[in-house]
C-alpha cells in the first residue's frame, strides 16, 4: 500500500480529483470529516448509550459519547505524531503532494470519533441480543430465505459494520450518507472483510467482520480507491487494513483500558490501592511523586495517574507503528499495536481486574439482562410487522406498529434482507432510554 492513495481525499459521489495542495487550509477535507460525524444525529444519540454501565445514575461514568470523544483526542495525537514521523521518513508526501502531519491526526480523529456510531443500546450486550434473536430466536425463521452470508450478517450483527451503513448509507434525498472522504471511511474500517467465511486466519483483520452485504459495493470502492491489499484468494470480500485502522484502534484500546478502570476506581467497585500498583510501570518514568502525594481526593489522584498512562501508551502506539511501518503497508503485521507492547502484560492485567469488578459486576449483568429483553421485544414486534407486510397479511396493531415507524424506517423493497438490515439498523441507532420507551409502550406501559 502507498501513503498517496490511502490518504484519498475522494469522497462518494466525486467527479473530479480532490488534490492536496489545492485544499483550503482553513477548511480542510479530513477535518470536515469530523465536522460532519460530530453534528450528526447518531453521534448525537451516542450521549445516552452504553459504555460499560447500561443507563448509570453517575455523572463521571462514561458513555458512548464521551468514550468517543476521548478516543478522538487520542487518535489525533497518535495520528499527528506518527504523520510527522512518516513524513520526515518519506519527504516527497510533503514537498510534492502537499501533505501536513496534521493530515494523519484529523483522519484518525474522524475515524476514531465514529468508531462506535454502530453500536446499539445497551454496550456490546445489545449487539448479542440482535444476533441471537436470529440465530435462536423468533427470526430463526428467515434463515431459509436468506443466503448464508446475509443470515450470518444478522447471527453475528456487528457494530462496526453497522457504522459503516450508517456513514455511507444513501436515504430520503442524501447520497453517500455523510460523504466522509475515503481516507477517513478507509481508516474506520478495522475488519475490512465479509462476515463468512468466520476469522479464516489469526490476522487481526479477521477477527470479526466490518461488512454487511448491502455495503459490499460502496466499501470495494473505498478499498480500489485508497489501495488496500485484496487478501481473498475467493470470491469472498476480504482486504487488508487500512495502515491508520490500526492508530484508531490503538486510541480505542488506550481509552477502553485506561479510563474504564478509571471508572471502576472512582465507583468504588475497583479499591483505589490497585490503582498505583497496576499502573506502576506506566507512569514510573514520568510521575512526580510530590504532586502525587499532594492530590487529596481519589478522582484527583486517579486522574492524574490516569493521564500518565495515557500519554505512555500513546508514545509506545507510536513506536511500534513506526517500527513495523513496511509490514503494515505491506499488509504483514497481523496482531494490534498494543498486543506488541512491552507492557502487553500490565494491560492484560488491568483489562482482567476490569473485567471482574466492572464487566461482570451485578449492576451492569442486571441491566444486561433487561437490555436483552427489551432490544429482542421490539426486534419481535418489528420484524412480524415486516413479515406480514411482505406477505400482505398486515393487521391493524402490524399496521399501528409501522405508522409510529414512518418517520424512521420505510419497507420501501421485497428485499427480504434489505428490510431486516434496515430493522436491525433502526433499533440500533436507539438510545438505552429511547429502546427502553419503545419497549413500554409496546407492552402498553407508557399510558
Amino acid at each position: 500500500m502507498k501513503w498517496e492513495t490511502l490518504l484519498s481525499l475522494k469522497r462518494f459521489g466525486d467527479s473530479h480529483k480532490r488534490i492536496r495542495k489545492e485544499q483550503d487550509e482553513t477548511r480542510l477535507g479530513f477535518e470536515v470529516d469530523y465536522d460532519r460525524v460530530i453534528f450528526s444525529s447518531n453521534f448525537r444519540s451516542l450521549q445516552d448509550k452504553t459504555q460499560v454501565i447500561p443507563m448509570s445514575e453517575t455523572d463521571f461514568v462514561h458513555t458512548r459519547l464521551t468514550h468517543s470523544l476521548e478516543v478522538s483526542v487520542v487518535g489525533r495525537s497518535l495520528g499527528r505524531q506518527v504523520g510527522k514521523k512518516v513524513l520526515e521518513k518519506h519527504p516527497h508526501l510533503e514537498h510534492t503532494l502537499g501533505y501536513k502531519f496534521n493530515d494523519f491526526g484529523a483522519i484518525v480523529a474522524a475515524a476514531s470519533l465514529a468508531h462506535d456510531i454502530g453500536n446499539p443500546p445497551f454496550g456490546h450486550s445489545g449487539e448479542k441480543a440482535i444476533g441471537e434473536f436470529f440465530k435462536y430466536g423468533w427470526g430463526e425463521r428467515f434463515k431459509p430465505q436468506l443466503s448464508s452470508k446475509q443470515y450470518q450478517d444478522l447471527c453475528d450483527f456487528e457494530g462496526n459494520a453497522n457504522g459503516f451503513k450508517l456513514l455511507t448509507e444513501s436515504k430520503n434525498g442524501v447520497t453517500g450518507g455523510l460523504r466522509l472522504s475515503y481516507a477517513t471511511l478507509g481508516a474506520f474500517m478495522k475488519y475490512p472483510k465479509e462476515s463468512l467465511p468466520k476469522r479464516p486466519s489469526s490476522h487481526i483483520s479477521d477477527k470479526k467482520f466490518g461488512i454487511f452485504q448491502s455495503e459490499l459495493e460502496l466499501f470495494k470502492q473505498v478499498a480500489e480507491e485508497t489501495g488496500l491489499i485484496n487478501r481473498s484468494v475467493t470470491k469472498d470480500i476480504s482486504y487488508c487494513r487500512h495502515p491508520l485502522t490500526y492508530l484508531v484502534e490503538a486510541a480505542d484500546d488506550i481509552c477502553y483500558t485506561i479510563i474504564d478502570f478509571e471508572d471502576g476506581i472512582n465507583l468504588g467497585w475497583i479499591p483505589e490501592d490497585l490503582a498505583l500498583e497496576y499502573l506502576i510501570k506506566l507512569v514510573k518514568d514520568s510521575i512526580q511523586t510530590k504532586k502525587y502525594h499532594s492530590l487529596t481526593n481519589t478522582k484527583d489522584r486517579i486522574s492524574y495517574l490516569r493521564a500518565l498512562s495515557i500519554n505512555t501508551l500513546i508514545g509506545e502506539a507510536v513506536d511500534i507503528f513506526m517500527a513495523n511501518e513496511e509490514d503494515i503497508l505491506s499488509g504483514t503485521f497481523d496482531r494490534a499495536l498494543l498486543d506488541a507492547s512491552r507492557y502487553e502484560a500490565q494491560i492484560k492485567d488491568i483489562i482482567k481486574v476490569s473485567v471482574e469488578k466492572v464487566y461482570k459486576s451485578q449492576e451492569v449483568i442486571q441491566k444486561e439482562i433487561s437490555g436483552y429483553q427489551v432490544l429482542q421485544g421490539l426486534l419481535e414486534v418489528y420484524c412480524k410487522a415486516l413479515d406480514n407486510h411482505l406477505n400482505n397479511a398486515l393487521s391493524n396493531y402490524d399496521k399501528l406498529i409501522l405508522s409510529s415507524l414512518s418517520n424512521e424506517l420505510e419497507f420501501q423493497t421485497t428485499d427480504l434482507y434489505e428490510n431486516l438490515i434496515g430493522v436491525c439498523n433502526y433499533v440500533a441507532k436507539l438510545s438505552d432510554r429511547k429502546a427502553l420507551s419503545n419497549y413500554k409502550r409496546i407492552k402498553g406501559e407508557s399510558f
